[in-house]
């Protein structure tokens, strides 16, 4: 039984189709369908129902694959602690949403080389969906994103809490407002960012909660590019708190009353995969700047609960209790 091997079957596992796990691992796919089969015989079991282009793991497949993934694991924690050595420079791969990524990066980016000059950081632009299949994948090390996340192959940390804010131009007559109610968007033009966007979905979330269909006018693929447009009157939009800026000279932000919209940011990383040095000096990095830079209302780490305390009759009974064995 090879290594190769069990990346392929559990390639196949994930991507429910042999060619589809031929073109993950880069081989072709009458090799990739020989070494299941050598891997079927080597086991004495079926480990896929092969139905029509469709792999299905089969019952002994889904225990094998389980034990594979904790092989493969293994074998890459053993890998990277060997090569996580603090005499060579160390690289890491961070992920970012890209409503976070322009505002939180940079002055990361910035403090991470004052502070740790020998840590290469890499970064990935890309939407919350995509990044975490990258973090589960092994192709990122970890990925700040909006919450929530479900995955169980991920281990999520809270970072901060954020409002979301109507952007709107200066002429604009919700400008004049003090406070915006859901209503007063009724008839309004919309500029939002692609539906891959965690932020559209959650702006989508608000309007259903207020009985509004959002009249969508225009569809961009940055939030500066929505700034923009707002700032031209061209329609409004609804911003996170953290793309506020004081060079927004032509942009009018506002609250939007009743229940009024907000998000969490976290990050996430492989469960089984080992955090390199690199790894935890980011995440430290990253938990400082939540505060110093106040982007959002900082969520504190999940306390252990105290152990209760236990009554006089149970001190009583502890002294009457005789141990099982020396």
């Amino acid at each position: 039984m090879e290594l190769q091997q069990l990346r392929y079957a559990v390639a196949v596992a994930e991507t429910g189709n042999f060619t589809r796990a031929a073109e993950r691992t880069f081989v072709s796919q009458p090799s990739l369908s020989q070494q299941i089969i050598n891997l079927e015989a080597e086991l004495g079991q079926k480990l896929f129902h092969r139905l029509g282009r469709r792999a299905i793991p089969t019952e002994a497949g889904l225990a094998f694959l389980e034990r594979a993934r904790k092989i493969l694991a293994d074998v890459e924690t053993a890998a990277r602690q060997f090569k996580d050595d603090p005499e060579f420079d160390r690289k890491i791969v961070v992920g970012m949403i890209p409503t976070l990524a322009p505002y939180l990066l940079p002055p990361l980016l910035q403090r991470s080389a004052k502070e740790h000059p020998n840590l290469t950081i890499y970064t990935r632009e890309d939407f919350r969906g995509p990044l975490c299949r990258s973090v589960v994948d092994g192709e990122l090390d970890l990925a700040v994103v909006s919450l929530p996340i479900t995955d169980p192959h991920l281990s999520i940390e809270p970072l901060f809490s954020e409002r979301l804010l109507l952007a709107v131009g200066r002429d604009h007559p919700l400008a004049k407002k003090r406070e915006v109610a859901p209503s007063d968007l009724a008839n309004q033009t919309f500029i939002l960012l692609g539906d891959s966007s965690s932020l559209t979905s959650q702006i989508q979330r608000f309007c259903g909660d207020n009985n509004l269909e959002p009249k969508i006018g225009y569809r961009c693929s940055q939030v500066r590019t929505v700034k923009a447009m707002a700032a031209l009157n061209l329609g409004i939009s609804i911003l996170p708190q953290v793309a506020r800026s004081s060079e927004d000279r032509d942009l009018v932000y506002r609250e939007l009353s009743g229940r009024a919209p907000s998000r969490d940011i976290g990050f996430v990383r492989h469960q089984q995969r080992y955090q390199s040095r690199g790894v935890e000096a980011f995440v430290s990095l990253l938990r400082l700047s939540v505060r110093a830079y106040h982007w959002g209302t900082p969520i504190p780490a999940p306390q252990k609960q105290p152990a209760p305390k236990k009554s006089p009759e149970d001190e009583s009974r502890k002294d009457d209790t005789i141990p099982a064995t020396e």
